[in-house]
């Protein structure tokens, strides 16, 4: 089984390195009717005359088309902005869609081809390691030397797989033009599911997609014999398939908006935006229902649900961004810190970021109604600070990026919004418990180690008192390494939830009442 492993690890290691050299592979060359077909009317013709010297040339890499197109394009604005005609400076950024349109390389002729090598070929070594994991071994996890593995430990192996998501999630956001080719092999699957061509959203969709059914599997190994993980980590890999990939390419082949279901406000930030109400309002009866099914999560849902079943019913069950913590970040749960400092920073930080979504969202829907007579644009660019600092560097970027650093829950732990308002009625509205025998505990840490959100659950365990955090999304990994059965998730009754136990706080000693 170990030689079958030895040569997954190769074949995944062959498909990654294609997949990180297809970008650069090809050429590209620019004319006239590309322009005319892929830039809007009220720029083609600036853009016609800027980029005419571009014509006909044939590039022999991205690197020197985009860069060419950049210079003419930044050249040109930045001469709009020094004579004060600002009407007429281009805002849109058009480097992706010409360098796509312009492509005459061979991912473009045989697409297939270059995803077979790149991540088919990637899945399938992934797939040779991860079956054979755990074959031999009894039901039930270990404290088994995660802290001596370079790739979990914070090693060479996890800084070099941190550093390559850092920069594979600054390219895709504000550099998708590099991603190209990548983007072109997976057009056929988008024009399949969608009648659209691929974007480099459908291409991070894809492979987010395939990460948590791939890594859902080791899970499935991993946790072999205990249901509820078995049940949380199958809950996640449908979500994921059904609801935020494959159902929201659907609607927009039905000429329907892009929607996710299972999204819900403020982590679906953007829902209140203009173009998103007029998209739903605009699309007849599904768009309505789009719009009100939204808005009824977020006020009966959420406070409903999480009354019932703690903040897991989402963090742990349903949301994408917790699916892959759950199952490509579970390698690394063990990295998140306990400390006391830490837990002051997160419930800082993550209300914090609530604050700043409720109060751009406040600004969006007034707005809206008063016909932009109140701020004027100021929500755009409230939009862009938020969208920038929240939606793209702190969840995508810090969120993912930062797994083999800092655990696999650090956009939840420290940067969600809904995250934080689950938890806040998790904290003091709902009949989820951790509940604890602390006559059992042995102190073995195993609780403490596996627990994601940085809760020194040993803490609570040797006391015998009930774990009530606002942090915890009952992901049940703690019961389940627990050797003496010390912890249960609960869903009681609301008396008793909370122990008659101090908490200690460094130096103070806080008693808490029912």
């Amino acid at each position: 089984m170990k030689n079958i492993q030895y040569v997954g690890i190769a074949i995944f290691l062959m498909g990654l390195l294609a997949f990180s050299v297809i970008p650069f592979i090809g050429d590209y060359r620019l004319e006239e009717e590309i322009v005319r077909e892929n830039v809007k009317e009220i720029h083609q013709e600036q853009l016609l005359e800027v980029l005419s010297p571009m014509y006909g040339q044939t590039y022999t890499s991205n690197f020197r088309f985009i860069g060419d197109f950049n210079d003419r394009f930044s050249t040109h604005n930045e001469d709009l902005k020094e004579r004060q005609e600002w009407d007429n400076v281009i805002w849109d950024d058009y480097a992706f869609v010409l360098t796509k349109a312009s492509s005459l390389g061979p991912v473009n002729e045989r697409p297939y081809f270059f995803l077979l090598i790149s991540v088919v070929l990637a899945v399938i070594g992934g797939l040779m390691y991860i079956l054979p994991l755990y074959r031999h071994e009894p039901d039930g996890i270990k404290n088994d030397g995660i802290y001596f593995s370079s790739m979990k430990s914070r090693g060479l192996l996890g800084i070099i797989t941190g550093t390559y998501l850092i920069v594979f999630y600054i390219i895709l956001y504000w550099f998708p033009a590099y991603l190209t080719n990548l983007v072109l092999m997976v057009d056929p699957l988008s024009m399949a599911l969608s009648g659209n061509p691929a974007s480099q959203w459908f291409l991070y969709g894809f492979i987010y997609t395939l990460a948590i059914l791939v890594m859902g599997i080791r899970m499935f190994r991993k946790y072999k014999g205990n249901a509820y993980q078995t049940i949380r980590t199958a809950s996640v890999m449908f979500f994921q398939l059904a609801f935020a990939f494959m159902l929201p390419e659907i609607l927009v082949l039905l000429n329907m908006p892009w929607h996710d279901f299972k999204n819900i406000w403020p982590l679906d930030y953007s829902f209140f935006f203009e173009y998103r109400i007029d998209g739903m309002v605009s699309s007849g009866a599904l768009g309505m229902f789009m719009l009100i099914w939204g808005i009824i999560l977020i006020v009966v849902g959420v406070p409903l649900f999480t009354y019932f079943y703690g903040k897991r019913w989402y963090c742990s069950w349903v949301c994408g961004c917790g699916g892959l913590a759950e199952t490509l970040g579970d390698p690394y749960r063990q990295l998140s810190d306990k400390s006391l400092k830490a837990w002051k920073v997160e419930r800082y930080l993550v209300h914090g970021v609530l604050v700043f979504a409720v109060v751009m969202t406040a600004m969006t829907i007034a707005n809206y109604f008063m016909e932009f007579g109140l701020l004027g644009n100021a929500t755009d660019q409230v939009h862009s600070i938020y969208g920038f600092m929240i939606g793209s560097m702190f969840a995508g970027v810090i969120g993912t990026g930062f797994y083999p650093f800092m655990g696999n829950r650090v956009w939840c732990r420290f940067g969600c919004p809904l995250a934080a308002y689950l938890g806040i009625v998790q904290r003091f509205k709902s009949r989820f418990r951790i509940t604890t025998n602390g006559g059992q505990c042995i102190s073995c840490g195993n609780c403490s180690t596996y627990c994601e959100m940085g809760i020194d659950v040993r803490w609570y365990a040797q006391r015998g008192q009930n774990i009530v955090r606002a942090s915890c999304v009952g992901c049940g990994v703690c019961s389940a390494v627990c050797p003496r059965g010390v912890l249960k998730l609960e869903n009681g009754e609301e008396s008793g939830r909370v122990s008659d136990m101090p908490i200690i706080i460094g130096n103070k000693s806080i008693t808490v009442k029912n």
